[in-house]
Parts: C-alpha cells; sequence; structure tokens
C-alpha cells in the first residue's frame, strides 16, 4: 500500500462512527433495500430503492393490466425515453433535451460511433479507441470501423494527445477505467480531441451517478451510459445516449427505427429523422424496466452531485487508510490512483488468490467482486455506503489474509 495511507488500526472504528454521524448523505441509505452485510458491489449492480417494487406493481396491474395500449398516450410510456433522459441530465451535466434513454450501453456505443464517422470531416479515416476499454466497446468500435471503412487504432487515454491527426475521425474513451478505477481527464481530452477537428465520444459507466462528469460545460460530442450501476436502475435496466445540441441535425444514426422517425405513425417507406434527441431512438421503448428506472431515480432528489462526490473521496480514502492498517503488509497492492484528480469511486486492490479471498469476504457478508486474474474490486456508492461500512471491510480483508 502507499504510505500516504498508514493509520492506527485502533482508531478507525471509533473514526468510521465520528464520520457517519457527519454525513450529510446519511439519511439516503434509508431509501435503499440493504441487509445486514456491506455492499460493495455498486459499481456491478446498485442497490434496490425501496419504493420502486410499488411503481413496478402499478406499471403491471393499472397501466399495463387495466389501460393497456392506452397506456402509451394516458400513462406516458410514449415520451418516457425523453422524459428520463431529462432526469440524468443534471447528474452528467447536461442541459435538457440532449438525452435519450433506451436500448443497451453496446447498442448506444454503436450508434455513438458511427456517428460520429459520418459528423467527423471528409477524408478522415481512423477511429481512436481506449486501448485499456471495456471488452464490448472494443468489439463494438472495431465492428464499426470494419463496417465504416475505417482504421481502429487502439491508445492509452493518456497518449491520446500525441495519437491525434489529420486522419482522426473519432475518439472513445472511458471516463473510468472498469478494472483499475483509474479517472481519465475528460476536460483536457475532450479539448484535445475537439482541436484536432475529431468527435469526442465518452462512455460513463463507471461514472455518472458517482462524480461530476460536466458533458455541457466540457464540449462533449456523443456520450453513453449504463443506469444499473450507480443509477440504481435495476438489472438490465436501458442505457442512454446524449448527444449535444450542436449536433442533433446532423445526428445521422446507423440504426434509423421508426421510433426516431418525424412521424412515426405515418409508416411511410422513406425515413425522415425527428428534430433533437429523438433521433437517437430505434424501437418501442422497453416499458417495463424504464419505468422502474425512472422511479429509481427519485433518490436523487435534492442531491448535488458534487456532494456525492465529496463523500466518494472521503470513503475511498478511508478505505485505503483501513486497509493500511488492517492488511497483512505486502498482501495487496492498491492499482487506484491516490490523487484524487485520477480517481473514479472504486478501489482495485492486487491480491495474489484474489478468487478465494473474494468468495472468503462474500461469505463473511462483504461483497465486492473481482477481475481476474488477481484484481478486487470494491465499488463505493455514496447514497448508501456508509464510513462503518468502510472499516468492516477493510477488517474483514485483513482478517481473510491473516488466515490464508
Amino acid at each position: 500500500m502507499s504510505e500516504t495511507f498508514t493509520a492506527m488500526p485502533g482508531t478507525f472504528a471509533g473514526r468510521a462512527v465520528a464520520l457517519d454521524a457527519a454525513d450529510p448523505l446519511a439519511d439516503r441509505r434509508k431509501l435503499f433495500v440493504l441487509d445486514d452485510g456491506v455492499y460493495l458491489d455498486g459499481n456491478s449492480l446498485g442497490a434496490l430503492p425501496v419504493h420502486v417494487p410499488a411503481r413496478v406493481q402499478e406499471v403491471l396491474a393499472r397501466e399495463w393490466g387495466e389501460l393497456r395500449i392506452r397506456s402509451w398516450d394516458e400513462s406516458g410510456w410514449w415520451t418516457a425515453p425523453e422524459r428520463i433522459g431529462d432526469r440524468i441530465a443534471p447528474l452528467v451535466g447536461a442541459a435538457a433535451g440532449q438525452i435519450v434513454v433506451g436500448d443497451s450501453t453496446s447498442v448506444n456505443v454503436f450508434k455513438a460511433v458511427v456517428a460520429a464517422t459520418r459528423l467527423a470531416p471528409p477524408g478522415r479515416d481512423e477511429i481512436l479507441v481506449d486501448a485499456t476499454t471495456f471488452p464490448t466497446d472494443g468489439y463494438i468500435a472495431e465492428s464499426a470501423a470494419r463496417m465504416t471503412g475505417h482504421r481502429l487504432v487502439p491508445v492509452a487515454p493518456a497518449e491520446v494527445p500525441g495519437a491525434l491527426g489529420p486522419r482522426t475521425a473519432a475518439v472513445l474513451l472511458n471516463h473510468v477505467d472498469y478494472r483499475t478505477g483509474r479517472l481519465h481527464d475528460l476536460p483536457g481530452l475532450t479539448a484535445a480531441v475537439r482541436a484536432a477537428g475529431a468527435v469526442a465520444i465518452w462512455d460513463l459507466c463507471h461514472s455518472a451517478g458517482a462524480l461530476p462528469v460536466g458533458l455541457d460545460a466540457h464540449g462533449v460530442d456523443l456520450a453513453v451510459g449504463c443506469t444499473y450501476k450507480y443509477l440504481n436502475g435495476g438489472p438490465g435496466s436501458p442505457a442512454y445516449l446524449y448527444v449535444a445540441e450542436r449536433h442533433q441535425a446532423a445526428f445521422d444514426s446507423p440504426l434509423p427505427g421508426w421510433t426516431s422517425h418525424t412521424d412515426p405513425f405515418g409508416m411511410t417507406s422513406a425515413y425522415a429523422p425527428a428534430d433533437g434527441a429523438v433521433r437517437g431512438r430505434v424501437g418501442t421503448p422497453d416499458i417495463l424496466s424504464m419505468l422502474a428506472l425512472e422511479a429509481a431515480l427519485d433518490v436523487w432528489d435534492g442531491v448535488p452531485v458534487e456532494a456525492v462526490r465529496a463523500k466518494s473521496l472521503a470513503l475511498t480514502d478511508f478505505f485505503l487508510e483501513c486497509v493500511a492498517g488492517y492488511v497483512p503488509e505486502g498482501r495487496v497492492t492498491s492499482v487506484t490512483p491516490v490523487a484524487h484528480a485520477e480517481r473514479g469511486s472504486q478501489v482495485a486492490l492486487r491480491c495474489a488468490d484474489a478468487e478465494p479471498v473474494m468468495s472468503a469476504l462474500i461469505a463473511r457478508g462483504v461483497v465486492g467482486d473481482l477481475r481476474r486474474p488477481d484484481v478486487l474490486r470494491f465499488g463505493f456508492t455514496p447514497l448508501y455506503v456508509g464510513f462503518a461500512d468502510v472499516e468492516r471491510a477493510a477488517r474483514a480483508l485483513g482478517e481473510v489474509l491473516a488466515e490464508t
């Protein structure tokens, strides 16, 4: 562990109590379905908000069961993708009218990458992609490159400025590295991409709901993200696509579905795209999961993202400090940056025998996850994770490693 995080273990439990007592977000915890364990896997699947089951039951029993087809109008089903997009917009620093909800992250990555090549100036035939990206983003980018006749250039995010050139059409980057938790420089990299005349696309899966993003403020062109991690939308909840307002009139989706048509019920053979973010729609919205997501977003009412970021950093700082105090020396090494400007809302620890170690932690009621071969991942969702959770998790990790 880094020398930055050293402390006396005997003080951790008391400090956790004091930190929880002073936490301005502590009351949000009661809005979630939790048990006696410690849940540090919200960076994979967020916890269930307590009110969502009743809302889903209402959708099933009344909106579908009683109103049936009438709910497309009377229950607002048809406008849900844009309405929910406007709920997400403040969490990622976007004005209304630029986000549409629907489809999976992978499908939205495909839309964004292909559309970006069509937005780019003529004669540009390269797509830069984050070489450390989540695998699917790379798969989709590679397929999009083949389909559009572009050359795919994998590059580490820090090396993007040096790799940009007159042939660069688009750049696809992850805001936070899914494996290490490293936070990449969205403002600086976006500025570099745009200065080179290319289109900047960001994957926000591991940042939205955990830290300020600033899509509008930093001039991002296109962005995608999932909603089942820090946004707590539920397993398989629909993803979203951000199209900056300045690009909407020229946004040319590779999946021009009937619901993005300017006259969707005209059923004409010629496609004419609708105005605004609606252009990102494809087929019939996945209403059940979409409305569960809409209800889940209620937990964000009145919560400033800046307060979430402050707590996230405090939680991860405290965890690293507790790990340094509880874990036998040399058993784990943090691969998550210490610097706040470079850290997302997770801590990744390199550990021999990571898989049995995580299994032992889960048996003790501490749920994280791992990335093979040797990385333990712990995600810190500030709306429901407390400092006592952090202390208990680090102490359990120390106990497991002391026994093996």
